[in-house]
């Protein structure tokens, strides 16, 4: 029998790191399908934001209440997780608590401490599911917000209550057995806060004990591992893994920065009679682009679509756009949001029907509107909210240059001022022999 459970575990311990494999392999693979970028400079720097910004939280902080809600998952996730190590060992062997002797009286503390972040990440998903759907925080609302993105969110945090509280009742009932001398169940002494559940539990027969025990423990590692491949299926949790990366090759370069196009900059230097060297655009090196500015997913950089996948749904770009609070369509996360799934559609169209394939569609126009786009302040708010670095505003600005350069559709104000710029060398209608004028009046 216990050669049985080996072999069961090691199954669907293989099976998880297929499923998982296969995942993270389809998902480097639309990331591949966005154009070139250079995010290799200032290593130290990059660095530097994974410790801070992936690992520190420190964006999370500009709002205390949730980030220290969010800091406790967060450390939940890390530090309970190493115990999942003795329990995968456990699995390969079938032995019980296999560091148990080596770690001797200091087990229990281990054990503890563990169970510390396991009640604490319990507290913090309740008071999450609270602020979802009874305060209903404003920010976790929106059109992008209802059905699927409202029930995964709510789908994680049940998933995480459940799987510590089968943690907590499978070393209730551990010590309950080590107190009743079953045998494959060795002394370690009872568990600071499982502790409490033991007294509820003593009174029950020794199989229905090995039975709570048994089922907890499949429970909580089969539950461990359909998370995984849940979060790398269809998730926003997906960001528990994608925040690292995406902060490592996050923008560098000051907020207010615009990438210019290098075709474009050829000619105004050019018609300028200036010879410097063209600066290249990290989001489109080639001097020939197909076209100007984005139309789908493909014409965005890597760099953009791994902030799609990044994308924790947060609301918080969207909480502090001026344009969304002015009550504009525009929302940052739905921009994510819908270059995520066209990126998904469009990768699994390709890999059944291939490259050349097309499904008639396109993230301008059939996933975000020109009124969404135009919205835009270019205030940089969405970026500075972000706790991931996530970068919505340089997706905006590529689908606006295709719709302005491409398409020539751009508001009649607009126009004026493109006009005014090209034959007055500023966005007003003055001449520029006149541009000084003001100054007289101050020797008056």
């Amino acid at each position: 029998m216990a050669y049985l459970s080996q072999v069961i575990f090691i199954l669907i311990l293989g099976i998880t790191a297929y499923l998982i494999f296969t995942r993270i392999k389809r998902i480097s693979s639309n990331i591949r399908l966005g154009r070139s970028a250079d995010r290799s400079d200032n290593i130290g720097q990059r660095i530097k934001n994974v410790l801070l910004v992936a690992f520190g939280q420190k964006k999370m902080f500009k709002r205390p209440v949730p980030a220290i809600l969010h800091l406790f998952v967060y450390l939940g996730f890390l530090i309970v997780n190493i115990e999942i190590l003795e329990i995968v060992i456990d699995g390969f062997s079938g032995r019980h608590r296999i560091f148990a002797p080596y770690f001797g009286t200091l087990y229990p503390y281990f054990i503890g401490f563990f169970e510390f972040f396991a009640v604490t990440v319990l507290i913090s998903c309740l008071i999450f599911l609270i602020r979802r759907n009874i305060l209903k925080v404003n920010r976790f609302s929106g059109i992008e917000m209802r059905k699927w993105p409202r029930l995964d969110a709510n789908i994680i945090l049940v998933v995480e209550i459940l799987l510590m509280i089968a943690l907590l009742t499978m070393n209730a009932s551990d010590v309950a057995l080590q107190q009743k001398a079953h045998a494959g169940y060795p002394q370690t002494g009872a568990f600071f806060f499982s502790g409490v559940l033991v007294s509820s539990l003593s009174n029950l027969t020794t199989g229905t004990l090995i039975f709570i025990e048994r089922f907890t423990w499949w429970f909580h590692i089969i539950g461990i591992f359909a998370f995984a491949v849940y979060v790398f299926s269809d998730s926003k949790h997906l960001h528990i893994f994608m925040a690292f990366p995406n902060t490592f090759y996050g923008k560098l370069r000051p907020q207010g920065y615009w990438n210019n196009m290098p075709s474009v900059t050829k000619e105004v230097k050019l018609m300028l009679n200036i010879s410097d060297p063209v600066q290249t655009d990290e989001n489109n090196p080639s001097d020939t682009p197909e076209r100007f500015g984005a139309k789908d997913v493909t014409d965005l950089s890597w760099k953009n679509l791994m902030d799609a996948y990044t994308c924790t749904e947060c609301g918080r770009c969207t909480s502090n756009c001026p344009a969304n609070i002015t009550g504009k369509k525009l929302s940052p996360r739905k921009i994510m949001m819908d270059t995520r799934d066209r990126l998904e559609e469009l990768g699994e169209n390709i890999r059944k029907n291939g490259v050349a394939a097309s499904d008639n569609k396109s993230l301008l126009g059939d996933y975000i509107s020109e009124e969404e786009i135009m919205a835009c302040t270019t205030c940089s708010a969405c970026v500075e909210a972000c706790p991931v670095l996530i970068d919505p505003l340089d997706i905006i600005v590529q689908l606006r240059r295709y719709k302005i350069m491409e398409e020539a559709q751009a508001p009649s104000s607009w126009n004026s001022m493109f006009s005014n710029i090209e034959n007055n060398f500023a966005p007003w209608k003055f001449s520029p022999s006149d541009r000084y004028n003001w100054v007289e009046k101050l020797n008056n």
